[in-house]
C-alpha cells in the first residue's frame, strides 16, 4: 500500500456536487493499493499513520499523534499513487490492485483507523471525486508497505 498524508486544517471530498466526506483538522490520506497487498498491510499502515507524530505541541514541535491532537481522517483512494512513470510518457498502473482487492483493503484500512478511536470520512470508491483541502504547515509525506 502507498499513502500520500497530508496534515489538513480541512479537507472534503465532493462527487457529482455532493460532498459525501468533510473533516476538520487532522489528516487526508490518499490511499493506493498494490496487486499483492494483503489485510496486515492496511492493519500496519493504520496503525503508523495514526501513530505519526506529526502535529504541533505547546512549544511548536511535531510531537502529537492524530489521537494526541482529537484529529480526523479523510481516506480517498487513488490508484493513480501506484503509477510507474519511469518508462515513456504514459504511467503504468500494472502494480495496482484489481478494483475489488482494493476497495476491500481500502475499507480495512477505514475500518482500522475508526478501531484506534478516531473519526474517518472516505470518498466514494471507483467515483470521480473533487477533493479540497488546506494543508496546514504545509506537511505532506510517503509512506509505502513496500520498499520497492
Amino acid at each position: 500500500m502507498r499513502a500520500c498524508v497530508q496534515r489538513v486544517s480541512e479537507a472534503s471530498v465532493t462527487v457529482e456536487g455532493e460532498v459525501v466526506g468533510r473533516i476538520g483538522p487532522g489528516l487526508l490520506v490518499l490511499l493506493g493499493v498494490r496487486h499483492d497487498d494483503q489485510p496486515g498491510d492496511a492493519q500496519y499502515l493504520a496503525q503508523k499513520i495514526v501513530g505519526l507524530r506529526i502535529f504541533e505541541d505547546e512549544q511548536g514541535k511535531m510531537n502529537r499523534s492524530l489521537l494526541d491532537s482529537a484529529g480526523q481522517m479523510l481516506v480517498v483512494s487513488q490508484f493513480t499513487l501506484l503509477g510507474d512513470c519511469r518508462k515513456g510518457r504514459r504511467p503504468s498502473f500494472v502494480s495496482a490492485a484489481a478494483p475489488e482487492l482494493a476497495e476491500r483493503l481500502y475499507e480495512d484500512f477505514a475500518a482500522a483507523v475508526r478501531e484506534q478511536g478516531v473519526t474517518v470520512a472516505t470518498g466514494r470508491f471507483r467515483a470521480r471525486m473533487n477533493v479540497a483541502l488546506i494543508n496546514h504547515g504545509p506537511v505532506t509525506l510517503l509512506l509505502d508497505t513496500r520498499t520497492g
